[in-house]
């Protein structure tokens, strides 16, 4: 894979970057709507596959809190055109990386050494670049290591990257007035956390050593005296990346027992830590010859504060969502109905949340779910269709919910996903057992 020599770092830089792209796509739309005319039934499927290869190849060169954006959209698998699924997923874990001179530059000025004083053996050429770093192999006193390296100017330009994507998702969700900045604020203070590579060391540590009695669930040993403010250093684990194992398993009885290792994690932290690793995509999941789980990056960990998580999951049970007066207690409490409605408006979302919560929250129903189920999937699809093309909804406040919601509803979106790629069955409260 090509690397890269330079990242712009300056907003004017970055700016400029995006401009271009902006050009790009407006060549494609005219290419679109040229053959549209001389072929009424020409789809948007070239015009989606150009889009998406232009914005992506513009956002890799860019890397950082622009490219994260990517990877978070493309584990929205029914918001976005399949195109463009497929190429933001490429920002989980193969973007082209740094050259080998700008990685010893950028360990130098991260740690004032070069990264063959530290170590006994540190090979330059990247092993995985992502969003915001990428990881070298190396070795010290017999131990083999992965050595995480953030790339340059990463954190200094998460405020001006957010700012330039922000008109786009503000149209995108429908976003209306002051209220909207809490969702920003929420994604940038996010942003920054996952740059501190200092914390992430800590949150790793920490969840690590909470979730160590979790069956078929690794962890990597990390080492604070060889990491800094952006530099990581941990073991070097062995594995297939969860969607690569997922592709290849044939086995039912590996696919559960790494799903099952999966939910436990995720429900373990969740109501027993009240904080999540709330990045879960295949990038940050291994899975070794033995079958087990490995969890390899806590940059993105998201507390659950008490008076979001008891309504949250007040509303996954059975009961509760068809008691109407009780329902919609929650939903205020949650900010998904708010002060101002009108009765339009409150009918309206209650009667959409009813059915996305009936849906979203049927697994927590059953004992076992099995996640390969076509009909959950398919009911999930059409539902998103369903309000994606409803016009009332386009005329109404988007600002639904608490800021807890972005990374909450991500986590589980995310994790289902995951399940899915499995095809694993699993048992919903065996988490209880580690409690």
């Amino acid at each position: 894979m090509k690397t890269i020599d330079n990242i712009p770092t300056g907003k004017i830089g970055r700016t400029s970057k995006l401009v271009q792209t902006g050009a790009k796509l407006g060549g494609n739309y005219l290419k679109y709507y040229s053959k549209k005319a001389f072929n009424s039934e020409h789809t948007r499927d070239e015009l989606d596959q150009s889009n998406a290869d232009d914005i992506y190849d513009s956002l890799k060169s860019l890397k950082g809190s622009a490219l994260k954006v990517a990877q978070m959209l493309s584990m929205e698998k029914s918001l976005l055109p399949n195109a463009y699924v497929e190429k933001f997923s490429l920002a989980q874990f193969s973007v082209p990386p740094l050259s080998a001179p700008l990685v010893r530059k950028t360990f130098k000025k991260y740690n004032g050494a070069f990264p063959e004083d530290l170590y006994d053996s540190f090979a330059t050429n990247s092993v995985n670049a992502a969003s915001i770093g990428q990881v070298h192999r190396a070795e010290k006193n017999g131990k083999k290591l992965a050595v995480k390296i953030q790339y340059p100017g990463v954190a200094d330009s998460i405020s001006s990257d957010l700012a330039m994507v922000k008109p786009i998702a503000t149209r995108m969700f429908n976003l209306q007035g002051k209220d909207s900045e809490k969702y920003f604020k929420e994604v940038e203070g996010k942003l920054l956390e996952e740059t501190d590579y200092v914390l992430e060391v800590k949150q790793s540590k920490e969840i690590s050593e909470a979730c160590a009695h979790i069956s078929n669930l690794k962890f990597p040993k990390y080492y604070e005296d060889l990491s800094s403010e952006r530099i990581i250093t941990m073991d070097w684990m062995e594995g297939k990346h969860l969607s690569e194992f997922a592709k290849e398993n044939t086995s039912q009885e590996k696919a559960n027992r790494v799903g099952q290792a999966l939910w436990d994690f995720y429900m373990y932290q969740m109501h027993q830590l009240k904080e999540v690793h709330a990045d879960p995509h295949p990038g940050n999941f291994l899975i070794n010859h033995a079958g087990e789980l490995i969890a390899i990056d806590f940059g993105c960990i998201k507390k659950v504060p008490e008076d979001f998580y008891v309504p949250y999951f007040e509303l996954a049970k059975r009961e509760n969502i068809n008691d109407p007066e009780f329902f919609n207690k929650k939903l205020f409490q949650l900010e998904i109905l708010r002060e101002d409605d009108s009765e339009r408006e409150i009918t309206y979302f209650s009667e959409l949340f009813y059915e996305m919560l009936s849906l979203f929250t049927s697994p927590f129903h059953e004992k076992t779910f099995d996640f390969a189920d076509g009909k959950f999937w398919e009911s999930i699809t059409q539902l998103s269709e369903k309000y994606s093309k409803d016009s009332e909804l386009r005329k109404m406040n988007g600002n639904r919910g608490s800021k807890h919601f972005l990374y909450i509803n991500r986590t589980f979106f995310g994790l289902y996903n995951l399940l899915h790629d499995l095809k694993a069955k699993v048992k919903i409260k065996n988490y209880e057992n580690y409690m």
